[in-house]
């Protein structure tokens, strides 16, 4: 059984009562008028009413990002770059209140939020820099003619973000969105809307003109559903599951606009023999159960070399049931509450389908319920042994605090094993073995592979899956890209009078 903290009830200093949409440099009230309120998963308890937004907000704040896209799209990229760079300064001087209001609405601990959204200006400043510095090429065209490339906005783009990294998530789109010139339309989680609505003041006060950044919260079937499918809008890019990732990108290819999705994952931990198991456990603890569990790079799927397995689950057990579970505001704790009692009757679906296909139970296995724990989201977290590759829980995304076990024997064994999910999203290799880790990493079919390592990104490093995880990309050039057009022009240096028609006897040039 986990440690527990006790979880007690704290005013979030940073906190409004009430936040309206933001369409076109304005906090709005939705057209509705119907409010919905956000939940604190540590205690069941309502931190504030929150606009929501439908079809009839979605087209407004459309119509304010295509009026700020001349005026954004048509600044130079110095000029935008300053405006990212102020952004940077300015969110990482408000970096506190981001903070607590990320653990309010999320219950991630306040130690694994503060290390994280520290980083968050860094996205901004970099792809400032991007544009700032992007060189466009010249193709070899050949014979009397110059052609180069440049990059174009490409509009209004939308924004599908979700509930597990609020602002990590949505900066990964903004940030490089703007950069590239376009206006943006979030419809961000009803889970966590709150901070996705706080950065409009920090991109405000930075000097971004007004509309180029809307917030519409409100449901996936009313706001969602209508910016997917909004006639206007030049590419969708979405954070979520891969059923809602199909439909998306299934709207955008009606209309014959870009789709970029970050969809589902089941990432395997491939832990070789040459690796101390103490090291091993501390990677799969840290892979398995930050954010209790809810990433789509959550390490879900603990692979082991056969000779160290019984070490390895011996250890894992004893450090997992001895996590600090409890009060996400409380420094000591390690692992918070599920964001909502939705995904808290997920876990525990799936931890009885684990029992039933005969996987064994090692550690957790049970909602925390004593206590102050009653009015919040809590499950221990779990570790199953005794699991085979074709079982339900092995397969399947459960986007919480539980994790599989496997024995390999080696390389081949490993390589099928990491692979055998329909996902791709990311994984890890552990070893010693400079050459094997980099063979082995080769092999598995994943957009991100980490070696030695698990959960790293940095807004210079290609973010995205294959198979079921997704298309398209986020951090790096290749997204800053993606937000754009790609115009040839092609010049013609000669003086010589070309007439294809002409009846003189020449040989024609044509291509």
């Amino acid at each position: 059984m986990p440690t527990m903290n006790e979880v007690k009830s704290r005013p979030v200093a940073a906190l409004a009562a009430y936040y309206p949409l933001e369409i076109g440099g304005e906090r709005v009230d939705a057209l509705s008028g119907k409010t919905f309120p956000v939940i604190n998963p540590a205690t069941g308890q309502t931190l504030c009413e929150i606009a929501e937004g439908d079809a009839a907000d979605i087209e407004a704040a459309v119509a304010a990002a295509e009026k700020a896209a001349p005026a954004w799209g048509g600044m130079s990229p110095l000029q935008r770059a300053e405006i990212l760079n102020r952004a940077a300064a300015i969110l990482a001087e408000r970096m506190p209140s981001f903070v607590e209001i990320e653990v309010a609405q999320t219950g991630r601990p306040i130690r694994e939020m503060k290390a994280q959204l520290a980083r968050m200006p860094e996205w901004y400043s970099y792809f400032g820099a991007v544009a700032r510095t992007y060189e466009s090429s010249v193709p070899p065209f050949g014979g009397s003619y110059v052609n180069y490339t440049r990059r174009k906005p490409i509009g209004v783009v939308g924004l599908v973000t979700p509930w597990n990294h609020p602002l990590l998530i949505l900066t990964k789109k903004v940030a490089p969105a703007l950069a590239a010139g376009n206006t943006v339309v979030v419809k961000p989680s009803e889970i966590a809307p709150i901070t996705p609505l706080m950065l409009a003041d920090v991109l405000r006060d930075a000097g971004l003109p007004d509309g180029a950044y809307n917030v519409v919260p409100g449901f996936g079937v009313a706001a969602g559903a209508s910016l997917c499918d909004h006639p206007r809008i030049g590419k969708l890019d979405l954070t979520g599951g891969t059923e809602t990732g199909r439909k998306v990108a299934a709207m955008a290819g009606e209309k014959l606009i870009p789709f970029s999705g970050e969809l589902g994952g089941k990432a395997s931990v491939v832990v070789f023999d040459d690796v101390p198991e103490q090291e091993a456990v501390a990677a799969a603890l840290f892979a398995s159960f930050v954010a209790a569990g809810q990433t789509c790079v959550q390490g879900a799927r603990l692979l082991v070399q056969r000779n160290i397995y019984d070490k390895v689950v011996e250890l894992l057990v004893k450090r997992t049931d001895a996590l600090r579970v409890g009060d996400p505001t409380d420094p000591r704790t390690q692992m918070g509450p599920l964001v909502s009692a939705r995904q808290l009757a997920i876990v525990e679906k799936y931890v009885e389908i684990g029992r039933q296909e005969g996987a064994t139970v090692a550690a957790g296995g049970e909602r925390l319920t004593d206590g102050a724990f009653a009015n919040g989201f809590f499950h221990a977290p779990t570790v199953f042994t005794d699991v085979t590759n074709d079982m339900r829980i092995a397969q399947e995304e459960i986007f919480g605090p539980v994790v599989c076990v496997m024995p390999f024997e080696g390389e081949d064994e490993a390589v099928t094993l990491a692979n055998g999910t329909p996902f791709g999203l990311a994984a890890s290799v552990w070893s010693r073995n400079v050459a094997r880790a980099h063979r082995v990493a080769e092999r598995i079919d994943a957009g991100i592979v980490w070696i030695n390592d698990h959960h790293r990104i940095d807004p210079s490093s290609p973010w995205g899956g294959f198979k079921d995880s997704g298309i398209g990309k986020e951090n790096g050039i290749v997204c800053y890209e993606g937000y754009t057009k790609l115009q040839s022009v092609v010049v013609n240096l000669s003086d010589e009078t070309f007439d294809w028609f002409a009846d003189d006897e020449t040989e024609k040039r044509y291509s």
